[in-house]
């Protein structure tokens, strides 16, 4: 199974704001639900995601105006992505690896088109897997098979 193939679940997920934006307005859309906000330069190309733990890590050191600063001043910059054509099982090892419940998906100009989450395609392989028994114990049985 490839990211392409549970893309439209992905897109659910896409937040995105340039890097000029102010962190009090992303900090808002993370409250809203969204568990990452992925950072843009002004032609649309990822340049970082921001989490709630970089908001957080931002606010404990600011003070006063610069609280109001960028976006850029607190994402993380070093950032695992994935594109449509990964396995999902390749994707799934690096989400653990780097321990991330997030990842962004992006086209060839690493230009987002989606964001998939752990659970998301942790659901997916499940399902493969239990289809998979299912038709190993229909072969099995010689369900369908004549």
């Amino acid at each position: 199974m490839f990211v392409r193939d549970i893309i439209d679940l992905a897109r659910q997920h896409l937040v995105t704001e340039i890097e000029t934006t102010k962190l009090i307005e992303v900090a808002g859309l993370l409250t809203s639900g969204s568990g990452i906000v992925l950072v843009t330069d002004a032609e649309g190309v990822l340049q970082g995601v921001v989490t709630k733990t970089d908001i957080v890590r931002q606010i404990s050191v600011c003070e006063g105006a610069t609280c109001l600063c960028p976006v850029a001043t607190a994402m993380t910059r070093d950032v695992a992505v994935c594109n449509s054509e990964d396995t999902l099982k390749d994707v799934s090892r690096v989400m653990k690896e780097r321990h991330l419940k997030s990842i962004p998906v992006v086209d060839k100009n690493n230009t987002p088109i989606g964001v998939l989450t752990a659970s998301a395609v942790l659901r997916t392989l499940l399902g493969d897997v239990e289809f998979e028994e299912a038709q190993l114990i229909n072969y099995v049985k010689g369900v369908g098979y004549r």
